[in-house]
């Protein structure tokens, strides 16, 4: 199957008490007979307001149930550990942990003091062996992942320091950012807009590549001691400490417990400490980087996750054959996640700008090269084009179109809110023309709630609202608007007004 599946299974067939010095699990019992009928429970991280469109995938792919935590975009289900790999499939999750331990009512201390040194109590009483070896399994597969990576990175270092250091080309250097960097970073290189955003991510890369570099000629000569991080997420008015303080006295008695090395940027183990007002989780993280990321290798200014994309096209529920636009695709999110997940429809990405349509278009040739490679032979190719268009004038049918989905401009990094007022009401008379009467939906997300409220009053006779979801992008208090079409044909504006002028 995948490398996650291979790599589960090759570590199920061996003891993962092996590496003692790697992970320090004190219980003696660790067989692939174990290991084979664990079940943990684990936590995942999705976009709010999709709590329940996750729900439901896990419950349609893993079998498994799911419980919506109170705190909102975060969800828990239980799983056998081989089935780890098929959880990094999951189109709807952003993040994934292994829970160690929930309490669904901690009474918190009323004092500083002594709310502090229960979390310094509690590090030790954790049950934390099954939890650590879902991690071992997990870790298995990300160095698998990463071992080519590491290797360009080497050689790239390798010719800086042989070279004449500082002074090395253009062309030099830029092999180098190649080798080193992910290629959406390369991408943000033509937006100078985000020119603060990409000098972090470059120095965090250069700064990685350095230090993995010097460990790997460490790991030869002396045993691996882990490096950890506690990170706490905490909401709520009641508590007396602070994130920070949970994390540091939390995270002390972790390192006093395991005899880990603390590390804030190069760790190996991620604890998560999970508070909402007295509900608290116990995590370690299964992802680095979140997996709303795939598939996209070209972003814009406003690119959408694909895990958000995802719950908007499921809301929609997509049936084989339907035909499915995106007007104003921008990079292609939504197209190319509706491509990968239901390719038994046919996705059109359409957009004004043509750096847009160049992104999304570069965007689904990697995603077609990358699927050649994973197949290991030459494919048809995806079902989806992108193409440059006016999303107030598409070059489409009357009655063409069964779906619609769209992230309309907030009138923020895109566009303006004065603007707005023109283009929503335009593009959704539009829509109602190419949308098939009856049975036609549209779902689309705005920021711009007051004006997108405004143009479909006046579209009434050919847009049914059917269900609002509220969303939290990027701290904006956003909507995704489910709508369906109405059964009455669409009637341009010119004939229209020939109606109202006509004697009866």
């Amino acid at each position: 199957m995948s490398d996650i599946q291979e790599a589960t299974n090759q570590l199920l067939d061996v003891n993962l008490h092996e590496n003692q010095r790697s992970v320090p699990v004190t219980e003696e019992s660790g067989t692939k007979e174990e290991s084979e009928h664990l079940h943990v429970t684990i936590g995942a991280t999705v976009p709010t307001g999709f709590e329940q469109t996750a729900a439901d995938e896990i419950r349609e792919k893993l079998g498994s149930s799911c419980k919506i935590s109170k705190d909102r975009g975060k969800i828990y289900f239980d799983i056998p550990v081989e089935s780890l790999a098929q959880v990094h499939c999951l189109r709807s999750v952003d993040n994934l942990f292994v829970v160690v331990e929930e309490f669904k009512d901690f009474q918190f201390k009323k004092t500083k003091e002594e709310a502090l040194k229960d979390f310094e109590d509690l590090a030790r009483k954790l049950p934390w062996s099954d939890p650590l070896k879902v991690w071992e399994v997990n870790t298995c597969f990300k160095k698998k992942k990463t071992k080519r990576k590491k290797i360009n990175l080497n050689s790239s270092k390798e010719k800086i320091v042989n070279g004449q250091g500082d002074k090395l080309d253009e062309r030099d250097n830029r092999g180098f950012i190649d080798n080193a960097l992910d290629s959406r970073i390369l991408d943000y290189y033509e937006n100078p807009a985000i020119k603060e955003e990409i000098s972090t991510l470059v120095g965090d890369d250069l700064a990685s590549s350095k230090n993995e570099t010097d460990e790997h000629s460490k790991e030869e000569t002396e045993p691996q001691v882990l490096k950890f991080r506690v990170t706490c997420n905490r909401a709520g008015e009641k508590h007396c400490f602070t994130s920070n303080e949970a994390a540091r006295d939390f995270g002390g008695a972790v390192q006093d417990h395991f005899k880990w090395k603390a590390d804030m940027t190069n760790f190996d183990v991620e604890v998560l400490l999970n508070i909402h007002d007295n509900e608290m989780v116990v995590g370690i993280a299964l992802t680095e980087e979140s997996l709303h990321r795939r598939n996209i290798t070209h972003f814009g200014p406003t690119t959408l996750r694909s895990t958000l994309a995802y719950g908007m096209l499921r809301l929609c529920a997509p049936q084989p054959t339907d035909i499915i636009v995106d007007p104003m695709c921008g990079t292609g999110a939504i197209p190319i996640e509706g491509a990968t997940e239901w390719s038994n429809c046919y996705h059109i990405a359409g957009d004004n700008s043509p750096l847009a349509v160049k992104r999304a278009a570069n965007n689904i040739s990697s995603l077609l090269t990358k699927s050649q490679v994973k197949e290991g032979k030459s494919c048809w190719g995806l079902p989806i084009d992108a193409v440059q268009w006016d999303s107030c004038n598409l070059p489409l049918r009357t009655g063409s179109v069964d779906i619609i989905v769209t992230d309309m401009p907030f009138g923020k990094r895109m566009g303006s809110k004065k603007r707005n007022w023109n283009l929503y009401p335009a593009c959704l008379r539009e829509m109602s023309r190419v949308c098939r009467p009856g049975t036609g939906r549209a779902v689309l997300l705005t920021q711009d709630k007051k004006c997108f409220a405004k143009a479909l009053s006046g579209m009434g006779h050919v847009w049914r609202k059917v269900h609002t979801v509220w969303v939290n992008i990027g701290g904006l208090h956003a909507a995704v608007y489910l709508l369906k079409r109405t059964p009455q044909a669409f009637v341009h504006c010119s004939e229209q007004d020939g109606q109202r002028g006509t004697p009866w």
